[in-house]
């Protein structure tokens, strides 16, 4: 090995270190929070870790190298964007964070009325909540980056490139849920679920979250944690959501998605296997991933697999 890298140019030595560089062993990031502020005033919590990062790719040439090395060039890593559903707070994507950290810059958000950011009765439907997302991503600079919605939020980021486009997005990740729209007798089901949240709040949320978010036994300090959170959202503002949700129809952006795709379905009746493969095939070119045994938090309830899935497809990004 000496004998060869004596041989290389001298201009290779940087590449080098910096290849040396990235093979260290990387360790999780400490994690820090802050706010961004709306155009309308809302304050959306975020936290974040990790830092942008650089990879090496090979540059396309049609002349064989010199000694057999290959040209590299540098190309920045996408950060990546953690949204989650329906009144749950940033922090249920704490170990995707910590996994990812070590070697992406991370943020994930508490949605408005969610988690620790403003408590509001305005702008609880998805077009209004991509716009949220958009404001992290400009005043963080995340671009480019890989969305990942889950639940609720799945939605939203159909709302996002709906809005926006797609220019800085590196990638898009649908985590169990649709892009909206109602199926033949899912209108009903939707009203009695309304119906059972203004009736009895806490009780019907603790089914939400024990009885189909998780398969997989949580701790119990992990799940009073998490009741608290969802429950920092007001009964108003938590209706005013699914309403929102339920109302909105973005099937049609489907078409408009550009940008690798991955979908991540839980094998539960949230959504049945025919559901799962028309999201997936109504854009082109994405991946289906579904996971047995898990529960709709299925980043959660298999972290090691959902983490080895998202590496698989940040890996194929840019490429």
């Amino acid at each position: 090995m000496p004998s060869l890298i004596a041989k290389l140019p001298r201009a290779t030595f940087p590449v080098l270190l910096l290849f040396a560089a990235l093979a260290a062993p990387a360790k999780a990031a400490e994690t820090k929070s802050g706010f961004v502020t709306t155009a309308d005033g809302v304050k959306i919590h975020y936290i974040e870790a990790g830092q942008e990062r650089v990879a090496l790719r090979p540059i396309p040439s049609e002349r064989p190298m010199d000694e057999g090395a290959r040209a590299l060039q540098l190309q920045a890593a996408p950060s990546i964007l953690f949204i989650p559903g329906w009144t749950m707070p940033a922090w249920i994507w704490q170990k995707q964070v910590d996994y990812f950290s070590k070697n992406y810059r991370v943020v994930a958000m508490d949605p408005r009325s969610q988690g620790e950011s403003t408590m509001t009765g305005e702008g609880l439907y998805p077009a209004s909540r991509a716009r949220d997302i958009k404001a992290v991503v400009d005043q963080l600079h995340l671009a480019p980056v890989v969305l990942v919605g889950w639940s609720m939020a799945v939605t939203e980021v159909a709302a996002y490139v709906e809005q926006f486009g797609t220019r800085g997005i590196a990638g898009l990740v649908f985590v169990d849920d649709n892009f909206g729209g109602l199926a033949p007798g899912e209108g009903q089901a939707d009203l009695l679920f309304v119906d059972q949240i203004l009736k009895d709040r806490q009780k019907n949320t603790d089914a939400f979250i024990h009885n189909l978010c998780f398969k997989k036994p949580q701790p119990a300090d992990y799940l009073n944690r998490l009741m608290a959170a969802c429950n920092r959202t007001p009964t108003g503002d938590a209706v005013a959501l699914l309403v929102g949700k339920f109302a909105a129809d973005y099937r049609s952006v489907a078409a408009k998605i550009d940008k690798p795709s991955l979908f991540c379905y839980a094998d539960s009746p949230y959504m049945p296997a025919v559901a799962q493969l028309a999201m997936q095939q109504s854009v082109k070119g994405s991946r289906l991933e579904v996971f047995h045994g898990d529960g709709h938090a299925l980043f959660v309830d298999d972290p090691d697999h959902f983490n080895s899935v998202l590496q698989g497809f940040l890996n194929s990004v840019g490429k």
